[in-house]
This record gives structure tokens, sequence and C-alpha cells, in this order.
């Protein structure tokens, strides 16, 4: 598959352009402060620290919250895009959900899942690609993990569909009735490929180390926001020849599924779906799960919340389309912020509705891709794919237009050692083989 070239993100890029009002020389750099000095493009693109005591939010790609929590207990990033997007030769109606874990993991060190978590995809059905999000899941994928186990050390799956209607299936053995189990690294060149029979449908299963696909010059961003606080100089991001990219060569622990879409519709003729992810961990209070991280759309809720402790009221309640002093709460401060990007009442409301509830819809008739289509509310609703630019995509949102590139692909620049990642694999799990 061609990785996409900055051109690509572009498309969205001008698409989304028409909600905001051309950036002039003054408020650009008003603009540019009170972004980057609430940590709003920050925490977008997952480096903020969080260091609240258990339970606490987590940022995307943040390691801050590590020193206080498990680094499995950190979601990074959902991908959902149709397979023959990625591989012409698959089948048409086959859809591949990625969800990455464990940030920022160091090369040949083998890390695990946490076998006192729940890794959910929740997916819920869309009329159309103009519908509201229900915020309500219509199906649910849940992953639990045993403690390792063995040599190389492994760890062995349960998977549990959880249909709206109440309906549960729960398998922990493949269609060859063996068990269900992770790829360790050792063995990484020859990932375990689990088929699984749910509800009459053959699904695909891995869980292991890969390489993490995000990309993004973290380092120079802290010099472009001390520049915009007037704590430095006043500087843009490197050209591509020195950019560094601070994800390459960072691991991270991914599940990918390759699910039928017939499984996703039920009973429906259903075409275009929601999916975000949920982090589930047990309250030792109650013994009950209880959700600490959530994840859709990249560059949302951190986008549109300023405060941590309203970040980690966005990971416990999101996404929901109630009204209540908690959903209030959350609103307001995000209005706080788009106001503050320069747009008037009519176009903070229209983003509000584009972006919440934070869902990544997929319509699975066009292709797949961050930057290939928007509804008419200005939300993207072709999934993403695993080499969508979503820093410049996010960047061109978030200041106006001010900024539209770090200048970091994910296949690097020619003779730039600092930036780059390993070539996808052709076939499933598609994500790079691990460092």
């Amino acid at each position: 598959m061609a990785i996409p070239q900055p051109k690509q993100a572009n498309r969205v890029t001008a698409a989304l352009r028409h909600w905001f009002r051309p950036p002039t020389p003054k408020l650009k750099p008003m603009l540019g402060a009170i972004v980057l000095a609430t940590s709003v493009a920050v925490t977008a693109l997952g480096i903020t620290s969080l260091t609240q005591p258990q339970p606490s939010p987590a940022s995307d790609h943040d390691d801050g919250d590590i020193d206080v929590r498990s680094r499995a207990l950190s979601l990074t990033d959902l991908y959902v895009f149709r397979e023959i997007d990625q591989n012409p030769s698959a089948r048409a109606d086959d859809l591949i959900f990625v969800m990455n874990t464990n940030p920022r993991s160091v090369a040949r060190i083998q890390y695990f899942f946490s076998n006192e978590a729940q890794y959910e995809f929740r997916i819920s059905r869309a009329d159309n690609n103009e519908a509201t999000p229900t915020a309500v899941p219509d199906l649910t994928l849940r992953f639990t993990f045993s403690p390792p186990e063995g040599s190389p050390r492994r760890q062995r799956m349960t998977m549990t569909l959880i249909e709206r209607g109440g309906r549960t299936i729960t398998v922990n053995r493949t269609t060859n009735n063996r068990p269900i189990v992770t790829t360790p690294l050792a063995t990484a060149s020859s990932p375990v490929v689990n088929q699984v029979n749910v509800g009459g449908s053959t699904v695909s299963v891995f869980a292991g180390l890969r390489e993490d696909p995000f990309y993004f010059d973290v380092e120079q961003f802290f010099r472009v926001r001390a520049g915009l606080l007037g704590r430095g100089p006043a500087v843009g991001f490197r050209p591509p020849e020195t950019a560094v990219d601070f994800a390459t060569g960072y691991n991270v622990n991914a599940i990918v599924v390759r699910v039928p879409r017939r499984l996703l519709q039920g009973n429906t003729n259903a075409t275009t779906f929601d999916a975000w992810l949920s982090l589930l961990i047990k309250d030792p209070r109650t013994g009950r799960f209880m959700q600490t991280e959530q994840l859709a759309r990249p560059a949302v809720n951190e986008a549109l919340v300023i405060n941590q402790s309203t970040y980690a009221l966005y990971n416990r309640i999101m996404p929901t389309r109630a009204s209540n002093a908690d959903v209030n709460r959350i609103a307001n401060e995000a209005k706080t912020v788009l106001r503050a990007l320069g747009n008037n009442e009519a176009r903070v409301n229209a983003l509000l509705g584009a972006f919440l509830p934070d869902v990544m819809r997929i319509d699975t008739t066009g292709p797949s891709g961050f930057a290939n289509a928007l509804n008419r509310e200005g939300s993207p609703i072709r999934g993403r794919l695993l080499g969508d630019d979503v820093v410049d995509i996010a960047f061109a949102v978030l200041t106006n237009g001010a900024v539209t590139t770090d200048n970091v692909s994910y296949e690097g620049t020619p003779g730039n050692p600092a930036q780059g990642h390993d070539p996808l694999v052709p076939a499933f799990p598609y994500l790079a083989l691990p460092n």
C-alpha cells in the first residue's frame, strides 16, 4: 500500500477550513499562544503527562502516567479501515480494527497486556453518514488476557461479543480447538493469527508487539510552543531534512481484528458504523469494572478540553449524547477553546456537532482514509488507515490553518535517520514488525 502523502491530508485540511475564518497576521500568534498555552495541541498528539493517583486519566501516547500505573493501561490509537484498501487481494467486505496500547515500548523488550483490564472495541450502526452518533454500542468486542506463561512467554486471550439486545458469546478457543494466544516478541516474524468462530462468522485476531505507526516531531513542537508563549525565540517546525519523529524505534502492544461486515450488520443492512475504544479496570471499592479511558478519532477529546480534571471526566463518561452537568462542563470548556480559535457562535456549535460524541465513523461503501471524505457537519467518515497523517490534519484545524505540517511522514525523508518507520507488512496484521 502506498503511504498517504501530505497532499492527501491536505484534502481534508481544505475541507475543514470552511469552518474557520482565514487567520490574519495579528490573529495567528494569539491563536497559537492560546492553543499551545493550554496544551491543546500537545495533548491532541498524545504527549502530555498526567500524574493523578489511580484511577488516573491517560492521554494518547502518554508515558508520564506510567510512573503511577501500568503502561498496559494506556490507549494510544484506533484505526478502522476496509481491508481491501490496505490489501487489494483481501475480501471486499472485511474490516480491520486496530487498538494500540502500551505507548513508547522500547525495542527488544517484551511487554504484556494487563490481565486485570478489559480492552473493548465498541461499535454502533449509523443510519447514514449524516446521522448523529447514538453513542450506544450495538456490538462490543471485548478482549481479556491471562497472566503470561510458557517459554517464550505468551498470554491466553478470551474474546467476548456483547450485543445490544443482551446476547453474549464468549470464545477462548480457535476454530481448530486451540487456545487463543498472543504472539511473543521472540516469534514476531511468524505472527499467531487466531481464527475464531463468533456467531457463525470467522473472525481473525492478532495480539502482540508491533512497531508504533504514529509519527510526530514532538521535540521541535516544544520549541515552537516556547516561542509562541514568549519564552524563547520564535521558530517554526524543522525542515523535513532535520525533523525528528519521536515515535521512531518504539513499539506498541496491538490488538488487530478482522471482522466480516455481516457480523457488524446483525439483522440490518447497515454500511456505516461508528467505532470507539474503551479500557476498563476493576474498581477496588465495588469490584465493578469502570472505564478509565475512551478513545476514537485522533485529536478530538484532547483538542476540545483544557483542564486535566475535565479530561479525566471525558475519559470516564464519553461518548454520550446525554445532557447533564458533566456533559455541560465538557461542552462549555470545548466552546471556550473554539471561541479562542476565532470561531463565531454558529461555527462553535457546528464544530461541536461535528466532533461530539467522539466516535470514528467509517462508511464502508467508499475507500478508507481520514482525509478521504466528510459529511455535511464536517466530520470525517472514512475511518483511518495506518499511514494517515493525522498530525498535519490536527494542526491545520487546531491552529486555524496557521500550522499545516510538522514535516514528518511515515516513511521519513531520505537521508534523515531521525525519522521513518519500517514498511507495513503486506498481510494481516499489517503493522510493521516490532523493533
